[in-house]
């Protein structure tokens, strides 16, 4: 063992400050895990079961920075949670470009980029395990949310192949798609404007009504954290899984039964289109 290796797993979680990744992190940290979580800003770690590490998944010398830190304190890094995200809204044609590309920024090139920094340190301990959480908005087009379904089924489908790329070397990867959980992303995500005058301005606040309060009335957070560590102490991991309420679920499956734009009148209906 290297000098200050851990005998325990070590767990990289992004955006662990709040929400499911806080969940997690505490989650993980309190069932004989080495758990480092980041954030953006510098947090006080002796609020939390966990470490801190600063990192802001949309620039890559913080990744950099981050990754080295752990590897210098443990020797390895066992696990990668994908966590950090943002949510956006709005309707496609009113939302600013730059607020799609920093969405994309975020919920997509982060991750790729923490995948990156992480693999050579997993390829040279010839294990591990990388969870990327995406979503289950990402298995369908949802209306005034059509950039965040973008940006989480891109990062599906990426790490479908991705994982095919990097059995050779022993280290795994798979998805996990929660549905609506009650956390702070509400507050947390860009909004387009409900311009006055706009054509979409009704149809589009009362759809803004209804998602906020489907995250206000979603599960509980720890929910996820369970799933994870399920995932974690399973020997071949599926590439795809989904956490939440039976319907949500259901709904993704529909999706492959149904046909296209019977399913289209069915997401209308749920959302009052």
């Amino acid at each position: 063992m290297k000098k200050g290796e851990s005998s325990k797993k070590v767990v990289l979680i992004t955006g662990a400050s709040s929400g499911i990744g806080k969940s997690i992190a505490n989650y993980l940290s309190t069932r004989n895990f080495k758990v480092y979580g980041t954030s953006r800003s510098s947090k006080d770690s002796s609020q939390v079961s966990f470490n801190f590490v600063q990192l802001d998944v949309t620039k890559e010398e913080t990744i950099r920075s981050a990754v080295q830190e752990v590897f210098q304190k443990e020797g390895k890094i066992d696990i990668l949670i994908n966590n950090a995200g943002v949510g956006i809204t709005g309707p496609i044609e009113e939302t600013p470009e730059i607020e799609i590309k920093k969405a994309f920024d975020t919920n997509y090139f982060g991750p790729l980029n923490m995948i990156k920094n992480v693999l050579p340190v997993m390829r040279k301990n010839g294990s591990g395990l990388i969870i990327n959480i995406t979503s289950i908005a990402g298995y369908m087009g949802l209306p005034y949310r059509g950039i965040y379904s973008a940006t989480k089924s891109a990062l599906e489908i990426t790490a479908e192949a991705y994982r095919m790329e990097l059995k050779q070397f022993g280290i795994k990867m798979t998805n996990v798609a929660p549905g609506d959980f009650a956390t702070n992303i509400a507050s947390g995500r860009y909004h387009a404007p409900v311009t006055k005058g706009s054509p979409y301005e009704k149809v589009y606040g009362d759809t803004l009504a209804i998602m906020n309060k489907h995250v206000d009335a979603g599960q509980d957070p720890e929910l996820m954290a369970n799933e994870i560590l399920k995932i974690i102490q399973t020997e071949d991991p599926k590439v795809h899984y989904k956490v939440g309420d039976r319907l949500q679920k259901i709904s993704v499956k529909l999706k492959s039964l149904l046909p296209d734009k019977l399913y289209e009148k069915m997401l209308m209906k749920h959302y009052k289109l």
